[in-house]
C-alpha cells in the first residue's frame, strides 16, 4: 500500500535531462553556425564568378553571328547587373576582352580570392576585391 502512494504518475522529463539536450545542441549550433557564415561568404564570391561568366557568355554569343565583328562594348550589349554587384567593366583591343565584377558586398574572403590567382588560372582570376575574366580569339 504505501508503495502504490509514493508511485505517482512520472511523465515527462528531468531538468537534467533537459539541460543536457540545451547543452548538446548549444555545441552543435557553435559548430555549425561558423561554418554556415563561411559557406555564405563564399557565395558572394561565386555570385561575382557567375556574373562574369554570363557576361563572357553574351559576349561569345554576340560574336557567334558572322556579322558582329565590332568591339563590343557595354552599351552595345546594353549589360545590366542585378543584386549587390555593380556594373562590370567591359575593355580591351580585339582578340581580348577583359571583364571586370567587383563583389559589391565586400564579404568575399579574402583566402578565397587570393587562391584564385592569375598564376593559378590566366583566363579567370580574383584581382584584389574584382574578379576579372579574360577571353581571347
Amino acid at each position: 500500500m504505501l508503495q502504490k502512494m509514493t508511485r505517482t504518475n512520472e511523465k515527462g522529463f528531468t531538468l537534467i535531462e533537459l539541460m543536457i539536450v540545451i547543452a548538446i545542441i548549444g555545441i552543435l549550433a557553435a559548430i555549425a553556425i561558423p561554418n554556415f557564415i563561411a559557406y555564405r561568404n563564399k557565395a558572394f564570391c561565386s555570385a561575382a564568378e557567375s556574373d562574369a561568366n554570363a557576361v563572357a557568355g553574351a559576349i561569345a554569343n554576340w560574336y557567334a553571328i558572322p556579322s558582329h565583328t565590332a568591339l563590343v562594348t557595354a552599351a552595345s550589349l546594353a549589360v545590366t547587373m542585378t543584386g549587390s554587384n555593380p556594373q562590370p567593366v567591359i575593355g580591351g583591343t580585339i582578340g581580348a576582352i577583359t571583364i571586370r565584377v567587383a563583389d559589391g558586398s565586400g564579404r568575399c574572403p579574402a583566402d578565397y580570392r587570393g587562391a584564385a590567382t592569375q598564376a593559378a588560372n590566366a583566363k579567370g582570376y580574383w584581382n584584389g576585391t574584382a574578379y576579372v575574366k579574360i577571353i581571347q580569339d
